[in-house]
């Protein structure tokens, strides 16, 4: 059964910039292990503060395996070190969806 994961962040509202390009970063390496990014989200109105990512893998089991791989992967592991220097996440927080697709 595919699995959705919604990430909800807090950013630092001082550090947009820095977070699109964090995003930018790991749409690649998503489906690199093999999931569909559906994209991030960022403040518009309202909050400017909150953002949104999904992103579906086909089980849970296989978002798993991509969670351990990109703990050993260079390009995750610059992509995390990138987010702590510029300190442009506060917090976040992960969720998971069954998905209904067309």
């Amino acid at each position: 059964m595919a699995v959705t994961v919604t990430l909800r962040y807090v950013l630092n509202p001082r550090k947009l910039v820095e977070f699109e390009h964090y995003a930018r970063l790991w749409i690649p390496l998503v489906e690199k292990f093999g999931g569909r990014h559906h994209g991030y989200f960022l403040p518009s109105e309202g909050a400017n503060n909150i953002a949104l990512a999904l992103f579906s893998f086909d089980s849970l089991a296989a978002y798993e395996v991509y969670r351990q791989r990109s703990l050993q992967d260079p390009d995750c592991l610059a992509a995390f070190r990138y987010a702590d220097e510029t300190d442009c996440i506060v917090s976040y927080e992960r969720s998971f969806f069954r998905p209904v697709f067309g």
